[in-house]
């Protein structure tokens, strides 16, 4: 007699079903996240202020400035947009998952529930790390390169969008290690391949460093190409242990 409590995700992943029932259920998916993500999006109205106001600490004494009558109201929305992204992340990523899991083998489906926490928290530690390690740094040196020629202004729109583009980037690296474990796992790469390519993998990280890093300097991309070494090394070992 088969087990009466079987993981849900193990019956969903029995069910057979046709092209059109595929896209009606990526159609019912997309609808339920965008529908939270709309709630979220006014959720986050309330403190988009205070988020505006973290983003634009690093800055330090320099206050931005907008250029046309819209660009502070377009910031506006995008940061709480952004918020809102955050908040429902986990929400997206439930219905992507079960849109998916049909496609997954059984053991593929149980490392999701290992890959799924632990890449929300790494991306937070990527968001920590850029906004605490590389803004400062950043900013410092290019709000200061040729300052005795000009004077730095900072338009609202463009900080914004330099801030956001650096720390989600920075985010998604570091899922890297999480990366290596799934892919070690369903049996695509192995740790003695890793450590074979060892060198590779290290000029890949110099060039990943030089392309993220906003800042020319070899200092600043000694500060990002560091992690992502130890990511790569974290990631080795999780191959390892998978």
């Amino acid at each position: 007699m088969a087990p009466q409590n079987r993981p849900q995700w193990d019956n969903v992943a029995e069910r057979k079903m046709t092209l059109i029932e595929h896209l009606e259920e990526l159609r019912g998916r997309l609808i339920k996240s965008v529908i939270v993500l709309v709630i979220t999006t006014l959720f986050s109205l309330i403190f988009t202020r205070r988020v505006l106001r973290i983003l634009i600490a690093p800055a330090g004494d320099i206050k931005p400035i907008f250029l046309r009558p819209t660009e502070m109201f377009v910031t506006y929305m995008k940061v709480a947009l952004l918020s809102g992204v955050a908040i429902a992340m986990p929400v997206i990523v439930y219905q992507f998952i079960r849109f998916v899991l049909p496609a997954l083998k059984p053991n593929e489906r149980r490392y999701l529930t290992i890959i799924i926490p632990g890449a929300t928290l790494s991306f937070l530690l990527g968001l920590t790390f850029a906004y605490f390690a590389m803004l400062p740094f950043a900013l410092r040196y290019l709000l200061t390169f040729g300052g005795d020629l000009v004077e730095a202004k900072l338009a609202i729109a463009d900080y914004i969008s330099f801030v956001t583009t650096l720390l989600f980037w920075v985010g998604i690296i570091f899922e890297t290690p999480l990366l290596i474990f799934f892919l070690a796992k369903i049996g695509v790469i192995t740790p003695q391949m890793l450590s074979r390519n060892r060198k590779f993998a290290y000029l890949a990280t110099a060039i990943i460093a030089a392309v993220i890093t906003p800042t020319p300097d070899p200092f600043n991309m000694m500060v990002v190409m560091v992690p992502l070494v130890v990511l790569y090394e974290v990631g080795v070992l999780l191959a390892r242990l998978a």
